[in-house]
């Protein structure tokens, strides 16, 4: 199969999409006398093809030992002690219980709800919970003593639904306008509730970590993550450390799609209490099940969703509740409830909008962060809510996007106003005219209206358009007042500071890329240095589409201090002078976007600078006899801004897509009694390359200007709306609505069939009921047996 190609277009600020030009020729075309891209390689590309590159696994220190964690099996239980079986030598392993945590008993993040370990006496909230730590020289003596430990527990009523659930962790009310006022005067209300299940990252290395203790009782840390400093500050806390007594050190990073952001610091925390125990390194690598089982998946949510519209077809107001499940713990969850709310309404004018959000507790494993950051799962409502809208107009969705889709100028439900960098109108025509949707819909639709009994496979097009805020939410970045550094080494080498991680995404490639371009030195002449904590200074997380907008344009801007002082000092151009010239280092902190300050308190002001937007039209395939889902072909147009390096964005758009592909099709947790029943490889499905569509990429520019270089985010918009554009997609096909992802097969059958309808997604089934009478009751001998052989008719089996 060819592979499609990207194409980038210059958005000027009034023009409109047809009359914009092509800025990069497709990635995959042959340039004349050209031998390669132009565009810098990869940084770390070269290690990750020959095996050079060392993730956390590869690391060797000499004597380390290996350390496991000893799990609850229920859902919610009281802890009332351990047994360490008296048969067994426990002369080498360590035993860490929550009684040898120096500091606070806490996993230091949001609301500090979650114990590093459950104490005895304490509350075990979720199934896997840590309760106990073992090390021990070898594996075979570690696994050994793991099964000689027993926790004794007494089992309490367990929540599994979010709306059972009277433990909230936030709520939030985002209100423009008089929305229930509208709605009474409104021609037409859509109405309709939306509920969303868990989706595991599966990144493609298990968690890592490996705790090094330090001589005057500091402890390093190397490990697989995203956020050092999120570790740095959770490890002071629980481990009662200064600064430098605890270090943070990113090893190669096999992906993270948020699942890295928050939970890797409580793997440190525990390989780090092993290791001061035991004076030695321990290492900490979870197996796939115990990464399944155990670490946080996007937030399952429910969203009801009222839309009223008036007779001339202009949607006049909005009433939206969101509910998400928060798992056991708060960990990300009040931010995750946030964005999902700033969302909701999806990037349509209204002038009557009301939309509440509420996080609710329950006893299954903690939710955290995953790409989108609980935009997919309000998104895929509104979008479900407008492609109904235009079905009950009779109009095309597409043009009811073309009439409603924000445009500079317009205010949002917060009170914003959409100064610049508006892309909604240009990414909808980019990807309705690549993918010819117009046409291809109505043949669809003449399709399906003329479609016999007979027919075995029916085929649909789907239309989705999506808004992401760029950057941490609200006042997010102003209180991280992030910093990053660039220097001038005393051998004369120029090296960037930041606290920024590569996971895959292309952190290392883009800095020294644009740090070059602002030196006016060579790519290669820029170096990047390791992210440790002891070394460079905290950047913010690398999350939330930030890294190249918020810490590329402060690193743009130290780069341009930099060069300056060089040239007044040498009186010479930087690229001739600045060998000579260091020792030097110009950091440069965060200082907040020009516009509205956002008020925390009454969700009122500018949410984002700046927001990202994106368009996607996907085809499909729907088998009328299994109901399996084959999505054929994806049209994804983003605006992301000034577009730093098209072939590593072309690269998330296009994995972006798959992911949410996955998320509308077949990527589902299965829950008994709060606990993940498909917890491996072999069980939890995602797309393969077998799978994967045709993908082509359109990368639209509207640059922001609050930055040097116009750039906004990638990683996250994709997400938003590849799942409703495939749901519209099999509407369009079958002429039924799911309302529920993943739209699996039987979730479309029961829906065509008006049968019995799959369990809702996300929520835990009960356990099952114990046997009656219990099995060591039953009375010797049992029925008779059969005879192991097939017997002819009306012969005795």
């Amino acid at each position: 199969m060819d592979r499609p190609s990207s194409t980038t277009r210059t958005v000027s600020p009034g023009l409109r999409f047809p009359e914009t030009t092509p800025l990069v020729i497709p990635t995959d075309a042959p340039a004349r006398g050209r031998a390669r891209s132009a565009l810098p390689l990869r940084r770390e590309g070269p290690a990750k093809l020959t095996g050079t590159a060392e993730y956390a696994d590869d690391l060797v220190f000499p004597g380390a030992w290996f350390g496991a964690t000893v799990r609850s099996t229920e859902p919610h239980a009281r802890f009332i002690g351990v047994e360490l079986d008296d048969a067994f030598d426990w002369g080498r392993v360590v035993v860490v219980t929550a009684d040898d945590i120096p500091g606070e008993n806490v996993v230091s993040l949001i609301d500090s709800d979650q114990p590093v370990l459950v104490p005895v006496g304490g509350e075990i909230r979720h199934q896997a919970e840590p309760c106990v730590l073992l090390a021990a020289p070898d594996r075979a003596t570690l696994h050994a003593a793991k099964r000689h430990v027993r926790l004794r527990t007494e089992r309490l009523a367990p929540v599994f639904d979010p709306l059972d659930s009277d433990r909230e962790f936030a709520h939030y009310t985002v209100e423009s306008g008089e929305a229930a006022a509208a709605m009474a005067g409104a021609d037409l209300v859509i109405e309709g509730t939306y509920r969303v299940g868990h989706q595991e990252q599966l990144y493609i290395e298990n968690q890592a970590m490996i705790a090094v203790p330090r001589e005057g009782g500091g402890v390093t840390v190397h490990g697989s993550l995203q956020c050092p400093y999120y570790i740095h500050k959770a490890m002071k806390r629980a481990l009662a450390m200064g600064d430098e007594l605890a270090v943070v050190v990113q090893a190669e990073t096999g992906g993270g799609f948020g699942g890295k952001e928050e939970y890797p610091s409580v793997l440190a925390l525990h390989a780090s209490l092993l290791a001061l125990k035991c004076r030695k390194p321990v290492r900490m690598i979870y197996d796939r099940h115990e990464d399944i089982s155990a670490t946080t998946k996007r937030h399952p949510a429910v969203v009801h969703y009222r839309s009223g519209v008036s007779t001339g077809g202009e949607l006049i107001a909005q009433e939206v509740e969101v509910i998400m499940d928060g798992g056991a713990y708060a960990t990300l969850t009040a931010v995750v409830l946030s964005r999902g709310v700033l969302h909701a309404g999806g990037p349509y004018r209204c002038p009557n909008v009301r939309i509440t959000g509420r996080a609710m507790a329950t006893n299954t494993p903690p939710n955290g962060a995953f790409r989108g950051f609980g935009a997919p799962q309000t998104e895929f409502a509104a979008e479900m809510q407008v492609n109904r809208i235009a079905e009950a107009l009779d109009v095309s969705p597409l043009d009811l996007r073309r009439r409603w889709v924000y445009r500079e100028g317009d205010t949002t439900p917060t009170g914003q106003v959409l100064r610049e960098s508006v892309g909604g109108i240009e990414v909808l025509e980019a990807a309705a005219e690549a993918s010819a949707f117009d046409r291809t819909h109505a043949q669809t639709r003449a399709i399906r209206d003329g479609r016999t009994d007979g027919a075995r496979v029916a085929t649909g097009i789907g239309l989705a358009l999506a808004w992401h805020g760029a950057g941490f939410t609200g006042s997010g970045e102003v209180k991280l007042a992030s910093i990053v550094g660039i220097e001038l080494t005393d051998d004369g080498r120029i090296r960037v500071l930041t606290a920024s991680t590569e996971m895959g995404q292309g952190t290392k490639t883009i800095f020294p890329q644009i740090a070059a371009d602002a030196l006016g030195v060579e790519y290669g002449e820029v170096e990047i240095a390791p992210q440790d904590t002891s070394i460079v200074p905290d950047s913010g997380p690398t999350v939330a589409s930030r890294t190249a907008m918020v810490v590329g344009g402060l690193l743009i801007k130290a780069a341009e201090r930099l060069r300056q002082r060089v040239e007044e000092a040498t009186g010479r151009p930087f690229a001739e002078s600045y060998r000579e010239a260091g020792p030097m280092r110009i950091d440069e902190q965060f200082v907040p976007y020009p516009g509205e300050p956002f008020d925390d308190a009454t969700y009122r002001g500018d949410a984002y600078p700046a927001f990202g937007w994106a368009a996607c039209v996907a085809k499909v395939d729907v088998d009328l006899d299994t109901g399996e889902v084959t999505v054929r072909d994806c049209v994804a147009a983003d605006d992301i801004g000034r577009v730093i390096h098209p072939i590593l964005a072309e690269g998330q758009v296009e994995g972006g897509t798959l992911q949410a592909i996955g998320y509308a099709t077949i990527e589902e947790m299965k829950l008994v009694d709060g606990r993940y029943l498909n917890d491996r490889l072999a069980t939890y499905l995602i797309p393969t390359s077998l799978d994967a569509p045709r993908i082509r990429s359109i990368l639209v520019e509207k640059p922001y200007s609050g930055v040097p270089h116009g750039a906004k985010g990638v990683g996250e918009l994709p997400m938003d709306v590849g799942a409703p554009a495939v749901v519209a997609a099999i509407h369009d096909a079958t002429g039924v609505w799911i309302h529920d992802l993943p739209a699996t097969p039987e979730r479309i059958l029961a829906t065509l069939t008006g049968g019995e309808m799959p369990p809702a997604p996300g929520v835990s089934l009960e356990a099952p009921a114990p046997h009656d009478p219990p099995i060591e009751d039953l009375p010797p001998g049992g029925d008779e047996m059969p005879f192991r052989a097939p017997t002819d008719p009306g012969e005795p089996r």
